[in-house]
């Protein structure tokens, strides 16, 4: 490439050489002269020296940190480009003249001097207050994904320069060709990289603030995941790079880590920053009132949970009286309490009695404040804590409940009878099930339970013996007295300030625990819904079951179009007659299915269908149904949305649309309703709410991502939920749509108003384009074209004809389609990224295929036959890529056009017959299908109206396909499962099953 030609006329280094690190690694892969010189990394120092523009053109070396993509035409106006580049960023020395280069640095100077004061003192921390929330420079790569002389180019890796920030708005400009660079490069693009997994090469990623503990270690410890991993992770996080785009595009770099292990790091890194900004915040008020000392910053810096800030903040606290260790502070006792430890045989307590002053009127007032600040001092101190955390992982700590005195009101007796279970309960910590946690959370709440953490009395004495001997023991001979002293304040420590602080971390960190899961939970239900295998190409008749106000029916077509609404009253002594209507309406429209939902009445209109099918009073028509859940149907009917899609129809007809669209194709239809409205979970109204809204949107975005969209014909609430697209830019994608006819390619994405480099590259790989709509659309447009105004050229069968070009007319701000040639390209149907168009192209230079054959039996022959000559992993080596990328390529070439992955998921299952509570026998054996999931148990539909429970103690990994194990695709909503009846309650109408395998 071009690209790579200029790498070489400038001499720069190669950054990938032989291990092909990723260069945000490449600190740990220079020379070991370099590594001797300082053994500790320092990433302010290397940073800023890497930013610097030279000084000297005679006396410094020329450096290059960026290579620039062929697009900008650089040499043509070198005064233009040096002045709009980013004035902090290293700019290519041998294409700006000597003249530009004086202007630079002038205008760099001039910006240094109008920046904050601090500069003048610290000048390693130049840029410390425009980054972004991580400095990032270490994980900056900027290597190709592989070199060639393909037709098209692929997007370079540029760094994500000192002062310059992402800035993902409407706002956000495109790319642009044959015109100077931008003042901003906005996003940073990372081609495929290669994982190191050497302690060696994994650099510290530095905070903006500081604490006394690495965020990548502690990160690495609380989601056990190796620490490269997660330095990778902040900074493709740090780049603005979504969920989705990382764990397909970027596998290389996380370790082949599922989106749900991603979403885990992001919470957990989240919760980090968020201790962080506390701390400083902290730090800076109590500063302000002139209290901070050099103990107190130490102790705030160590703090790695919002518990142990607000445990060291609080006695600085606004309106706070202050603790008995800060009032003996005031009489001016901790001199003494520090000679106790260090100097007892000096320390005389009588000298400080002053009978006129309060606290210092006699000895025992005395040794009580002394005896406070001492308590304070080892409740506060690092290692002492360390050493009461680590003695109680080895002891039983439990959790205990009991019922509440004052919940023996009338009233409350049926919300008392529900906490059964946790009225004398008692459970190690380290065997309690979250679901449990949460249950007891919400008794406490309600006032119906009392909850306490018990430490057993052995940690106490055991900790009090090491504090006296090991940790504080006196550095000299000490008096009995002044022992006594000593061995009062480590009891009152403990129990005044260290015991209430760890049950308050127990209690925090179970909770938080509990709430992960469950929401993580509530994602892979969520997740197995959305993916249920859509049922395409039939005409569907979806019913809102009713007494009162009647069954709503709504008939719709293959392609979801409404063609037909009705009301029909089957509970009301009409039914013989009704069904005359429903029979003609299945007849008239050779409706074959019916979707009925899970609502009030939906037993009873299961039954109605179901003796009617069991007669064959539908013939000729072989009718069969489904059940589908369908909560959140009536909120979306009233929605503005539902009224903007279906004007004029009434909200329970609409009902009976959505419900037969989520059967037609469920992840189009379920992404307009709220995901927590969805109802696939468990305690969801007692998680955090803010988490539990970004997992579920995550969630639905890596789903709607996976699937990909047809961009030609999808709806603008389908689209808005792509990675890297947001509402706005969902609505000028159609708005651009509408008003100049269908896309033709991935690149003219990069015409839509606020969808700038960032955006495209997060969202090119996830959207379609169907090559036989876009053929017929082309051929059709040049026949009626005469005027040549438009020029249309439709390449697909030259593999050096697949880029296209697009030439800015006039300013930045119109994004209007410019007049070029529009050329499709069979690439942009496949999961393969632009980015990789180059490394696809050589690829099927080398097997001899060409783009026509993309999705075809022979294609499949081809790739299989070279890759069992070569193997995938030197194929890959020679290609200069990843195996992950790879892989990517040849999936893309092999599967067939509008492949849909999830047809690898269970379908609805269809029925004829049901049966009722009352037929079944401990021991019969039922196939059903998972209705949810919870921590506790898994909830079946066996078709007797009434889900069975299958207790989480029956859900073993011997009895799930190998398939199933996996994190990201475990048992939920739409598995269908053969289960045993093991135990049927028929008042409470609860039946418990045993799971016998997974079909």
């Amino acid at each position: 490439m071009s690209s790579l030609s200029r790498r070489a006329k400038l001499k720069v280094q190669a950054v990938v050489a032989k291990d092909e690190l990723p260069s945000f690694l490449e600190s740990s892969s220079e020379s070991e002269e370099d590594n001797d010189k300082d053994s500790s990394w320092e990433p302010q120092k290397k940073a800023t020296n890497s930013l610097k523009l030279p000084i000297s053109n005679k006396n410094k070396p020329k450096k290059v940190s960026v290579v620039q993509k062929k697009g900008p035409q650089i040499s043509s106006s070198p005064r233009k480009v040096a002045i709009k580049e980013e004035l902090n960023r290293s700019v290519l020395i041998d294409d700006v003249s000597e003249d530009s280069k004086d202007e630079l640095r002038i205008l760099q100077n001039h910006k240094t001097t109008s920046s904050t004061r601090k500069r003048v003192s610290n000048k390693p921390r130049i840029q410390k207050a425009k980054n972004l929330k991580v400095e990032e420079v270490i994980c900056r790569t900027d290597n190709l994904d592989g070199g060639g002389d393909g037709g098209i180019e692929i997007p370079s890796r540029s760094t994500m320069q000192g002062g310059s920030s992402i800035k993902m708005g409407e706002d956000e400009e495109d790319l642009t060709f044959g015109e100077p660079p931008l003042k901003k490069i906005k996003s940073t693009m990372f081609p495929q990289g290669q994982p190191v997994k050497t302690a060696g090469n994994v650099g510290k990623v530095q905070e903006e603030l500081e604490m006394n503990w690495d965020i990548v270690q502690v990160l690495s410890e609380r989601t056990n995941i190796e620490p490269w991993v997660c330095a990778n992770i902040i900074c493709l996080f740090n780049d603005d790079n979504t969920i989705p785009f990382i764990a397909r595009y970027r596998k290389e770099l996380i370790n082949n880590l599922d989106a749900d292990a991603l979403r885990e790091v992001q919470q957990t890194l989240d919760e980090l920053r968020i201790v962080a900004k506390k701390t400083h915040a902290t730090i800076q008020k109590i500063k302000k009132e002139g209290k901070l000392s050099e103990s107190l910053l130490t102790s705030l810096l160590n703090c790695k949970t919002l518990e142990e800030l607000d445990h060291v903040s609080a006695p600085y606290k606004t309106g706070s009286k202050g603790t008995k260790a800060q009032r003996a502070k005031q009489l001016g006792l901790e001199g003494a309490a520090k000679t106790l430890l260090e100097n007892p045989g000096t320390l005389n307590l009588l000298s400080f009695v002053k009978p006129n002053v309060k606290g210092l009127s006699t000895l025992q007032e005395i040794e009580m404040g002394v005896q406070h600040i001492l308590a304070d001092m080892f409740a506060k101190d690092k290692d002492t804590l360390d050493f009461i955390r680590k003695l109680c992982s080895r002891r039983y700590v439990c959790i205990q409940s009991s019922l509440a005195k004052v919940s023996s009101k009338n009233e409350r007796e049926k919300d008392v009878s529900k906490f059964q279970l946790y009225q004398n309960f008692s459970c190690n910590i380290k065997n309690i099930q979250h679901h449990q946690i949460l249950a007891i959370n919400r008794g406490e709440n309600l006032k119906i339970l009392t909850v306490k953490v018990n430490i057993p009395d052995k940690v106490k004495n055991e900790f009090c013996s090491w504090c006296v001997q090991n940790r504080w023991r006196p550095l000299q001979f000490a008096r009995p007295e002044l022992m006594k002293i000593l061995h009062d304040s480590i009891e009152d420590s403990y129990k005044r300030l260290i015991c209430p602080l760890l049950c308050r971390e127990y209690r925090s960190k179970l909770t938080s625990d509990a709430e992960k899961e469950s929401i993580m939970m509530f994602g892979r239900n969520l997740r197995q819904l959305l993916l249920t295998s859509p049922v395409p190409g039939r005409t569907l008749m979806g019913v809102d079951p009713g007494y009162k106000h009647g069954c709503k029916l709504a008939i719709i077509s293959p392609t979801s179009q409404i063609l037909h609404t009705d009301v029909v009253y089957l509970h009301s002594g009409q039914g013989f007659r009704e069904a005359e209507k429903i029979k003609r309406l299945l007849l008239n429209f050779n409706c074959s299915t019916i979707v009925i939902g899970n609502g009030t009445a939906c037993r009873e209109t299961e039954a109605y269908f179901a003796d009617l099918i069991m007669k064959k009073y539908f013939a000729p028509l072989d009718v069969v149904y489904c059940i589908v859940n369908e909560a959140g149907a009536s909120i979306y009917s009233v929605s503005p949305e539902a009224n903007k899609e279906m004007p004029g129809l009434d909200p329970n007809l609409r009902s009976a649309v959505s419900i037969a669209r989520r059967v037609q194709d469920p992840l189009a239809e379920l992404v307009k309703i709220e995901p927590k409205h969805i109802g696939v979970g468990m305690y969801q109204h007692d998680v955090s709410q803010t988490l539990l809204k970004a997992t579920l949107d995550s969630v639905v975005e890596e789903c709607v991502s996976f699937v990909g969209v047809d961009i030609n014909i999808c709806s603008e609430i389908l689209l808005r939920h792509i990675a890297g697209l947001n509402a706005s830019r969902a609505k000028n994608i159609i708005e651009w749509r509408e008003k100049n006819g269908p896309f033709i390619n991935r690149e003219q994405l990069k015409n839509v108003k606020g969808l700038g480099p960032k955006s495209f590259q997060q969202c090119a790989g996830f959207i379609r384009f169907n090559q036989d709509y876009i053929r017929t659309f082309c051929s059709s447009l040049q026949n009626e074209s005469s005027s040549g105004d438009q020029v249309l050229s439709i390449a697909v069968t030259t593999p050096v004809d697949v880029q296209f070009t697009d030439e800015k007319q006039g300013k930045k701000k119109s994004k209007t389609a410019p007049k070029v040639a529009l050329k499709p390209n069979p690439l942009d149907q496949t999961c393969i990224h632009p980015e990789s168009y180059d490394t696809a192209m050589r690829f099927l230079s080398l097997i001899g295929g060409n783009l026509c054959e993309i999705g075809k039996p022979e294609m499949q022959q081809k790739i299989n036959s070279f890759l069992q000559k070569e193997g995938v992993e030197e194929i890959a080596k020679s290609l200069k890529t990843t195996v992950h990328t790879l892989q990517i390529i040849i999936d893309g070439l092999s599967q067939p056009e509008s492949f849909d992955f999830r047809t690898d998921f269970d379908k609805p299952d269809f029925k004829r017959s049901i049966v009722c509570l009352e037929d079944l026998n401990v021991g019969t054996i039922l196939t059903g299908k998972v209705e949810n999931a919870t921590l506790f148990g898994i909830f079946v539909d066996i078709g007797v109206g009434r889900s069975g429970l299958i207790p989480i103690r029956n859900v073993t990994e011997a009895k799930l396909s190998k398939v199933k194990k996996r994190r990201s695709l475990g048992l939920g909503p739409g598995e269908r499962v053969e289960v045993k009846v093991i135990n049927i309650d028929i008042p409470r109408s609860r039946i418990t099953l045993d799971l016998i395998r997974v079909l």
